[in-house]
């Protein structure tokens, strides 16, 4: 006679990295099945390496939970955490791995992008607050043989000049400190902004205080970010780093990059801004 109910039943598995690999393989789409079968692989391995204790895991579940609860139409803090974890450009690296080497180098997107910015004629500012040191921008967007590329889109924001994007203003009634355009036929474009400064990052969520537990710095360099789009061409979105921030090999999201810093130079007694900054881009073909 048996001892147990379990002696007559057929053994359970054990493995549960196993298991869970196994029951994926109904899935029907190959690449969802090999991006959670590799996730699988990699989360089942950090639990074991480190081993995870069940406070750990609930400390870190509150810690995902939270950050969820600090996302808005506004604000995305997983996006934030992903740059600080510097997952987003190792997306960025991996997404930009075959695009020609004379094409202009991507950059962080961001949390502060928005979808309301308000188009803008050439020449006219972003900066209707007027907060900052004006700045002329002005440059041209070319395909990889050096072609003019008429009709592309160029989305532009930035803080303004106390380091703070129009977003982060709990009285923001209106977007500021972004727009967008189209080139003209020579494929060039021009618009007035500020010059940026480097600034934290915001620190009242978990984010931030991931960073502070690990002494971790939070500044970013300062910067102007761009998007730039047109049919028949890869879409980019880079920013321009100030050559003179003190912070640029210390980037809480490792956004900055070498062929991304420029020097903004005087305009000069009588000059409608204070300065100017030129800069060509150059997108990839699709």
């Amino acid at each position: 006679m048996p001892d147990t109910m379990a002696d007559t039943l057929p053994r359970i598995p054990t493995d549960v990295t196993a298991q869970t690999l196994q029951r994926l393989e109904q899935c029907d789409d190959p690449r969802l099945l090999e991006i959670f079968s590799a996730l699988v692989r990699h989360l089942h391995a950090f639990v074991r390496e480190v081993r995870l204790t069940p406070d750990e895991w609930m400390t870190g579940i509150d810690f995902l939970t939270r950050t969820g609860q600090k996302c808005d139409a506004i604000r995305q803090e997983f996006i934030l955490l992903s740059d600080v974890l510097g997952v987003s450009m190792t997306v960025d690296d991996v997404a930009h791995a075959e695009v020609p080497p004379n094409a202009t180098e991507s950059s962080a997107l961001g949390p502060f992008y928005t979808d309301d910015a308000p188009e803008i004629a050439q020449g006219e500012t972003i900066a209707r607050s007027g907060k900052g040191e004006s700045v002329l921008v002005r440059g041209r967007v070319l395909d990889v043989r050096g072609k003019p590329i008429a009709g592309a889109l160029v989305e532009t924001w930035e803080t303004d000049g106390e380091g703070s994007y129009d977003t982060q203003y709990a009285n923001r009634t209106e977007p500021d400190y972004r727009g967008w355009l189209h080139t003209l036929a020579d494929g060039s474009f021009s618009f007035v902004g500020v010059k940026p400064v480097s600034y934290s990052i915001p620190t009242d969520g978990p984010a931030g205080e991931m960073l502070r537990a690990m002494r971790r710095g939070t500044m970013r360099p300062a910067h102007l970010h761009l998007k730039l789009s047109a049919p028949g061409y890869r879409p980019l979105a880079t920013s321009i780093y100030s050559a003179d921030d003190p912070y640029l090999f210390e980037d809480a999201v490792f956004g900055a990059k070498s062929s991304l810093v420029e020097e903004y130079r005087p305009a000069g007694q009588g000059a409608a801004t204070r300065w100017i900054l030129e800069r060509d881009f150059i997108l990839a073909d699709a």
